[in-house]
């Protein structure tokens, strides 16, 4: 480089400045807010899609038809079928249930929810009410006898009990001879105050009086028995407070939330439960909370009167106000109530 002449000519070049300290950019705090709305969102997206692969796999059956009769809130028809088709041999042995071609109904129920207090009635199996196209019978073989609109053994029933009590059924329900068995198991049994010890070789029953646990096949034999001083009345009463503590088990957070628990017992659902072709998953949730409300609700039997033959007629008075009172989405009077 050739310098300017002048005494500027020797004058040293300065040095560069010196450059100056990378400065260290601070460490992004890690973002757990937008990790955790992630996992969250992953967790409701696969729940969802569980539900609507249970929704999709549930048993359904044409039940409900189209009913004349108009009532306030919410009814449904809870139908336990004792139909021996679908069981094994053995089976039929450990759970002492005779022929496989009974087509009859142990279990009759309506629940009621609405403004009112949730209702609860137990349906005996031995009334005799008229079913449309075969005159008066017992009521649980309506099931087994078929010919209702569709043809089918639920629509048939669904009628009779419409025809008998002036409501309109909104929702069916039926739990098969096997749903008890692989359901109280599902949840981990079932917890009950057995008021008093009872023993039944036709229901393979042994139980002891007291506070218990009950597996799948006592539970089944306990709901099934008539093997006391009270017989079919009792049993209602045995059915009511076991489909009640059991329904309260699977809403519960302890078997919702516990994937040991959830998933056998919704596969154990879809095996048990069929509903009618309208109902859905959302449907079956709703009828477990509304059991929940049974503890301060009421649990009740449409009032009867025995004939002597071992069948049971209907308190026409008593029974009218019953089911006129839940029609209304009101109170039923106390002397409107069954034992």
């Amino acid at each position: 480089m050739v310098l300017p002449a002048g005494r500027d000519a020797r004058r040293p070049v300065p040095p560069p400045p010196p450059s100056r300290p990378p400065v260290a950019r601070p460490k992004r705090r890690p973002r757990w807010g937008r990790r955790i709305g992630i996992v969250l969102l992953v967790l409701v997206l696969a729940l969802v899609a569980f539900g609507v692969y249970v929704d999709a796999n549930l048993s359904r059956t044409p039940a409900l038809g189209d009913s004349a009769n108009s009532s306030s809130g919410t009814n449904w028809l809870i139908v336990g079928s004792d139909s021996r088709q679908k069981l094994t041999p053995e089976e039929r042995a450990k759970y002492a249930t005779g022929d496989e071609t009974s087509q009859l109904t142990d279990t009759i129920m309506i629940l009621h929810t609405g403004s009112g207090p949730t209702t609860l009635v137990s349906v005996p199996r031995d009334s005799l009410l008229n079913i449309p196209g075969f005159g008066r019978a017992r009521v649980n073989s309506a099931y087994g006898k078929g010919g209702g609109p569709d043809g089918g053994g639920p629509a048939l029933l669904v009628q009779t009990i419409e025809q008998a009590t002036g409501l309109r059924i909104d929702h069916y329900a039926e739990i098969g001879f096997l749903g008890i068995v692989s359901v109280v198991d599902a949840v981990g049994g079932v917890t009950l105050d057995v008021p008093e010890s009872i023993k039944d070789p036709k229901a393979a029953l042994d139980i002891k009086k007291g506070v218990q646990t009950l597996d799948g096949a006592t539970a089944l034999g306990y709901v099934r028995t008539r093997a006391t001083a009270s017989s079919d009345l009792g049993r209602v009463e045995r059915q009511r407070a076991l489909l009640s503590a059991l329904l309260n088990k699977v809403v519960s957070p302890t078997t919702l939330l516990n994937p040991f628990r959830s998933v056998p017992l919704v596969d154990g659902l879809n095996k048990a439960i069929t509903v009618d072709s309208g109902d859905h998953l959302w449907n079956l949730a709703q009828l477990g909370l509304a059991m929940k409300g049974i503890s301060s609700g009421i649990s009740t039997t449409v009032p009867v009167t025995p004939t002597g033959t071992g069948t049971l007629n209907w308190d026409k008075s008593r029974a009218s106000a019953l089911f006129q009172a839940i029609a209304d989405d009101q109170t039923p009077p106390k002397n409107a109530l069954g034992p």
